[in-house]
Order: C-alpha cells, then structure tokens, then sequence
C-alpha cells in the first residue's frame, strides 16, 4: 500500500510540474513586452468610505472624527497629468499638461457598480511599478490659455467644473448635507485654483499623488492592465486635517485656508487596491 501511495504522489507531482512549465512559459510568451510597441491601461476609480464600502449619493452618510455627520449630493474631482513610473524608475507622462487629451473627471454620478473608468492608450508596453497623477489642474497646464485646452475646458464646464475663464477649474467639488443628529445642513466645498495663483499670490490647491502598484502592471499586446485605485472620502473631514463644517466655510470656494486644509486631506485619500493583468 505504501509502494502504491508514494507511486501516486510522485505521479500528481510529475503533472503539477509538467503543468507549471507549460503555463509559465505560455505565460510569458503570452506577456511578452516589445520595445517600441504601446498596449492600453485602464484606471478604475471607486470611491468610497472606508468603514462603509462604496458611496451612494444622497443616502451613504459618514460621521467625522468630529462627531459631525454628512453625506454628499455631489462627488466630483479632476484627475490630470498621470505618469506610469516602471521597474528602473523611468516615467512615461501621458499626454503631461496637456488638458485636452490627458485631463479627467471622475463623477461619482457616472459610476458604474461604483466605478468610473478611465482608458488610457498608446502606453509603451513595459512594466509599471508606480503610477502619479494630479488632482486638478495645474498653473502650467491653465496659463496655456483657452486655446491651448479648449475641449477639456468645454467639458469641465459642462460638467460644473469651472467658475469663469478668469478664475478657473474646479480642482475638487463636494457637496451635500451636514449635522450632529439631523443632517439638513447644505455644503458647497469647491477647491481650485483663482487664477494665475503665482502671479495673484494665492494658494495653489493642485496637488500630485503617487502610488505604489501591489502588482506590476504588464502592458503588451495581449495584456490592458487595470489599476483599481479606491478613494477614502472619510479623509474629507477626518484626515491628516480634522475639520468641521460650519457658517463659516459651508459655501467655501476657491482657495481659503480652510480648502487648502481640504486639499491636503484628499490629496491622501488614494490608494491602489489591486492591478488586473488580464
């Protein structure tokens, strides 16, 4: 009987084996990177928070650090100039201050089971270990002028996501409802550059993120990796900046101290769940 068992064992060995060079070699041959060559990557937003899951408008209500309860009616921020960084620290900047072919919003009215998608093409095959992205738009990009980012601006401008050419993008703009134990209290919170910030001496509320990837994301030709990056609004009100909506900043716009606050606490709020070599 022992005979037979070790002659079985060694057998399903032998085929494990035998199985796992043939699919790492068709694995490799499959994700075969061709220098010169561009494949496609996908970013998948999903925002949320993190001790309640997914948000849904209107009805997803979160309690700060505070105490302070709210819930959003609005979710809707620009994601912009996104760099891919890969495993010997080289960037790829995609289409980089340049609004009109490299410039986003994410809406949270748009999301689909949650998610808002991002396709993102001619991304040279290699493999990406980091990825960078702006929140908003930055001065470079906006001094450009109208012309230099006509179509983005016509779209963020349906979408909201302006004040005046004079003033601007709207980098971020939250709004809803907020209280201690009913919420009917409304917020506008709209952070954004006003203007040209150097030359009117005001904060600038862009701001740059980078993540690390837990998978390396693959481009080739078989391969359109997806980036999942989940969005923790809880860092809204509860992050590095603990704040409370009141009279005072419930219809803030542009860049006051209390948006730069904001600003720094959603600049935090990414991060990468997991990347999708498929």
């Amino acid at each position: 009987m022992n005979l037979i068992k070790n002659i079985t064992i060694k057998s399903i060995l032998s085929v494990l084996t035998i199985f796992c060079i043939i699919s790492c070699n068709s694995d490799d041959d499959y994700a075969e990177i061709n220098d010169g060559e561009t494949g496609k990557i996908q970013l998948k937003f999903e925002n949320g928070f993190d001790n309640l899951g997914p948000i849904v408008l209107n009805q997803t209500t979160q309690t700060s650090s505070n105490h302070q309860k709210h819930k959003f009616s609005t979710l809707k921020y620009i994601i912009s100039n996104i760099v891919l960084i890969d495993e010997k620290g080289e960037e790829f900047r995609y289409h980089y201050n340049n609004p009109d072919k490299g410039a986003f919003i994410v809406n949270q009215e748009n999301a689909i089971a949650n998610v808002v998608y991002i396709d993102l093409d001619e991304i040279p095959q290699n493999k990406y270990t980091k990825i960078r992205f702006g929140l908003g738009i930055n001065p470079d990009s906006y001094l450009l002028g109208h012309d230099g980012q006509a179509i983005f601006w016509d779209k963020a401008k349906t979408e909201g996501m302006t004040w005046s050419w004079a003033t601007g993008y709207i980098f971020a703009k939250l709004e809803g409802f907020y209280g201690e134990n009913s919420i009917e209290n409304p917020f506008q919170n709209h952070t954004g550059n006003m203007g040209d910030a150097l030359a009117n001496g005001t904060a600038n509320l862009y701001r740059e993120i980078t993540l690390n990837l837990p998978t390396t994301a693959r481009v080739t030709n078989q391969i359109k990796p997806a980036i999942h990056i989940l969005a923790n609004l809880n860092q809204f009100l509860s992050g590095e900046n603990q704040l409370i909506l009141d009279e005072s900043n419930q219809n803030a716009m542009g860049s006051s101290e209390h948006l730069q606050k904001v600003s720094d606490n959603l600049a935090k709020m990414f991060r990468v769940d997991h990347v999708h070599n498929d």
